[in-house]
């Protein structure tokens, strides 16, 4: 299952290599033309020489991860691993999770000082990262440093899986979701128009491959997939809700980079209508996704955001809808439709 590949490929920031291996395999034959740029980027394209506005539909490879910074050497603490967050990861999910350190998998454990040994203080809030580290059974610095070194990388060892009612679960959902609906678009649409694909490079971390992406495309339309933030839960009132998991994927107003394009947000919120897909508005302004960057590329992009809901984003295990994904899916497919026919762009 491509959702499965996706989701459990190793891919923090800077280190997308499994997750862009997949989808060049997935896109081989299916599109004119795939290229890789110095950042990264897997950059498709289909339908580059034909007349029409040229349409890019982006989604970000990487996902929030950790990265080893020292390997103590202590006599008590030698073997433990020191790390840094990759993007933005709440230190409080992190305590006893398993995680997989580069591309060979090796095992470890986020520890911590045991509660029994905590001070009435330190039990009190929330352990820094900075008082975390992550155990990988090592006798000492000397066994732990056969297997890893400073630089390398870990991500969550979360297993996908259905759990039931359609709820699927896994890591990196933000964005592998998006990665998801990218590949399978491409492989069905037929557009008379250029239409590209831009599979991004360190979005957790600032944008940054969707820069370079958007002023290589140079789209006169974008539309960035995203898995986003959900907060139907206990205790968030309905306004502070961003999404809500089964309502359908999700279009952004505001966010901390975007003020959303009122014509093409009117524009979906149509489509969506006419073809009888259930949407809904992100209704917090915090956080962003790729178009961030790519509406203020060059003189200018019009476009905006799909995003699926994702319960407990940015977490080792989240939780998303398949019906979400599949009306985003249909979405986009419906868009690219209208604007085939004249739809928003003539």
């Amino acid at each position: 299952m491509l959702l499965k590949r996706l989701s459990e490929a190793l891919g923090p920031s800077g280190f997308e290599d499994e997750v862009r291996d997949i989808v060049r395999t997935e896109l081989a034959g299916h599109v004119d033309g795939v290229e890789t740029d110095v950042l990264g980027n897997v950059i498709a394209v289909k339908n580059g020489a034909s007349e029409g506005p040229r349409v890019m539909l982006d989604a970000h490879m990487d996902e929030v991860g950790l990265m080893v910074v020292d390997i103590a050497d202590g006599s008590t603490d030698g073997g433990l691993l020191k790390f840094r967050a990759l993007g933005g990861i709440d230190p409080r999910v992190l305590v006893s999770k398993p995680v997989f350190i580069g591309k060979d998998r090796i095992p470890g454990v986020i520890g911590a000082k045991p509660i029994h040994l905590q001070s009435a203080e330190e039990r009190s809030k929330p352990i820094p990262m900075d008082k975390l580290y992550i155990d990988i059974g090592a006798k000492d610095a000397e066994d732990a440093r056969r297997v890893v070194k400073p630089g390398d990388v870990a991500m969550f060892a979360t297993r996908f899986a259905e759990i039931g009612n359609g709820i699927i679960k896994g890591k990196s959902f933000d964005d592998r979701l998006g990665c998801a609906l990218l590949v399978e678009t491409l492989q069905s649409s037929s557009t008379p128009f250029p239409l590209y694909g831009a599979f991004t490079v360190q979005e957790e971390i600032g944008l940054r491959g969707a820069r370079t992406a958007a002023h290589r495309i140079q789209p006169d339309i974008a539309i960035a997939l995203e898995g986003t933030v959900c907060s139907d839960v206990p205790d968030v009132p309905s306004h502070g809700q961003a999404t809500v998991m089964g309502k359908g994927p999700a279009l952004t107003v505001q966010d901390a980079q975007t003020i959303a394009d009122r014509r093409f947000l009117e524009f979906m919120l149509e489509t969506a209508k006419k073809y009888d897909i259930p949407v809904q508005l992100r209704r917090v302004k915090g956080g962003s996704n790729d178009f961030g960057a790519i509406h203020r590329t060059r003189a200018g992009v019009i476009g905006g955001g799909i995003s699926v809901p994702v319960r407990y984003i940015h977490a080792p295990s989240q939780l998303a809808a398949l019906s979400d994904y599949e009306h985003a899916k249909r979405l986009v497919s419906a868009i690219l439709q209208e604007i085939a026919q004249g739809g928003f762009w003539s």
